[in-house]
């Protein structure tokens, strides 16, 4: 894994000049069907030096805001112990002034991130872009697991679910209706047509916003690296309409991008890297 973001100098990676700090979380222990996460903080990074560091959309080069790569937590004993790592993490990060976003791994990682976030900010939810909703109260004897992790991320703060399309009978006793947006009604319902779902997410959160994404809300189509893809998920442009909207209209605090399983294609690992310039660049754009 590279040092430095996209190989870049100094001036513009080392901690005390970075205002973004990334922590990559290589752990892969509870997912399920297709391992391969641990690599993903590696390989995301490892595709940085092939981006194009100006982005048109936004006319900036946010790279020029300091982009710093913390040593990635070697934690992997347990799930709680990985959980409570990347929890004292975070929170030094946010102490010392950094907008930080964490790179898994599998989504149980975001579970002490969002802990962190929720206590440094007031009134603050969770976004999550995903294909499965993550709401077992326990799975495989671990309350853990990475199918668990937005029932423990329940616990700290409200959550909004968007691009969800695969679920236990178990978890809809959890699921809060009115703040789920499941993939087939964003593609299907004429109300939703245009974007407009992507307004009505936006509507449902409060003005602090943290950010999950894990790579199965879009379909294996666009991004086919990662441990259970699921088939009619989010496009592209579907994702970045909304984390556009999300960014312009609320502040957002954080976010983390998980479950990137790299294949020999470089297609996946090159899509999770640019996802994340852009979604750095729409944050630091807007309070230009």
């Amino acid at each position: 894994m590279l040092n430095t973001f996209g190989g870049l100098p100094d001036e513009y990676t080392s901690f005390g000049n970075a205002k973004i700090a990334l922590l990559p979380v290589p752990y892969d222990m509870t997912s399920t069907y297709g391992k391969g996460a641990d690599r993903g903080p590696a390989a995301l990074i490892d595709a940085t030096p092939y981006l194009e560091f100006y982005d048109f959309e936004t006319d900036y080069e946010v790279y020029r805001k300091g982009i710093f790569i913390a040593k990635p937590i070697s934690e992997n004993t347990s799930p709680e112990k990985v959980v409570d790592a990347v929890y004292r993490e975070v929170a030094g990060f946010l102490k010392a002034g950094k907008f930080t976003v964490v790179l898994g791994g599998e989504h149980t990682v975001s579970i002490g991130t969002v802990k962190a976030h929720s206590e440094k900010f007031r009134n603050v939810s969770v976004l999550q872009l995903d294909a499965h909703s993550d709401l077992r109260q326990e799975y495989l004897g671990s309350k853990y697991n990475h199918a668990c992790a937005m029932a423990r991320i329940k616990e700290y703060c409200p959550i909004v679910q968007v691009g969800i399309r695969s679920t236990d009978v178990s978890e809809l006793e959890y699921i809060n209706r009115k703040n789920v947006f499941l993939a087939e009604d964003i593609f299907c319902r004429k109300e939703y047509s245009n974007y407009r779902w992507a307004d009505k997410v936006v509507k449902r959160l409060p003005e602090n916003v943290y950010i999950t994404v894990d790579l199965d809300v879009f379909d294996p189509s666009v991004l086919p690296g990662t441990g259970t893809p699921e088939p009619g998920g989010l496009g592209w442009y579907d994702v970045l309409v909304l984390v556009k909207k999300t960014m312009m209209q609320k502040n957002v605090v954080g976010f983390d991008i998980v479950e990137l399983a790299p294949d020999e294609s470089r297609v996946s690992e090159f899509t999770a890297a640019k996802l994340l310039y852009k979604m750095l660049s729409y944050k630091f754009a807007k309070s230009r």
